[in-house]
């Protein structure tokens, strides 16, 4: 049977502080109430959290005002946790939202409960992973755990953002090889399209230049057409003369015989 509870501060996915929400029974029970983020919202609570309103208000400010100085002080921290690992990257051991708390409190003198950890993902292998830390419900930061085998590897991830796993390396080699021969394929093919492009170009110049050949062509055989036809006029016209001269010889021949 679910259960009513007053929270007393917000709560992730539930409410803010003086919501009633209805919630598991183990879940008030074995979290909320324990951790004094709640009441059970019985008669007596309500009234009593309407009595004690506007000091729970105050106090819940004071508090996140205080949460925000130190949040400054672990905001964007970076963390190291050494452990053993294969060659692979496989952790042997665990990490643990204590073992962060732990290590942020030291690093940062700012006093983190394992509680206030949020793991995102398991931590199978070295690395560099986001954790949120909540230092009040409203207060929340993140800080980067750095997992290695030892603190030079530690500060080389931090350096390259990389965990140094097996085969980690030659992947961004490979990679690299990848890339380059990319743009070694997108330089052939520019310059493959270059060419092409020459020979498109060389080929409609050399259709221009047939035409223009065949015009020309074209004009000289007019030109001869031309100079042949008047060549034969002139012939027959010669031819005509000639045809003409040999009938007017006789006639001049009769004429002088005539005359004699």
């Amino acid at each position: 049977m679910a259960t009513q509870v007053i929270l007393l501060e917000r709560v992730d996915n539930l409410g803010s502080l003086g919501d009633v929400v209805t919630v598991k029974p183990g879940y008030a029970r074995n979290y909320l109430i324990p951790q004094n983020k709640a009441l059970r919202a019985t008669k007596s609570n309500i009234a009593y959290f309407e009595d004690q309103k506007a000091e729970i208000q105050k106090r819940n400010e004071e508090n996140k005002k205080a949460a925000a100085v130190e949040a400054k002080k672990i905001e964007d921290l970076h963390v190291v946790l050494i452990r053993l690992a294969s060659e692979s990257g496989q952790l042997y051991g665990s990490v643990t939202a204590r073992d962060i708390a732990n290590e942020i409190t030291e690093a940062s003198k700012v006093s983190v409960a394992h509680g206030a950890v949020t793991i995102h993902e398991a931590f199978k292998t070295i690395g560099l992973f986001d954790v949120t830390i909540a230092l009040h419900p409203e207060v929340k930061v993140n800080v980067t755990v750095n997992v290695a085998r030892s603190e030079e590897e530690a500060k080389t991830q931090k350096e390259t953002g990389v965990a140094l796993i097996a085969g980690a390396v030659q992947a961004a080699e490979a990679a690299a090889e990848a890339a380059e021969a990319e743009e070694v394929a997108k330089a052939a093919m520019l310059e493959e399209e270059a060419l092409e492009a020459e020979k498109v170009k060389a080929a409609e110049n050399a259709a221009e230049e047939a035409l223009e050949a065949e015009k020309k062509a074209k004009k000289d055989a007019e030109k001869q057409a031309k100079a042949a036809k008047k060549a034969e006029e002139e012939a027959e016209a010669a031819e005509a003369e000639t045809e003409e001269g040999a009938e007017e010889a006789p006639a001049a021949e009769e004429e002088a015989e005539t005359q004699a």
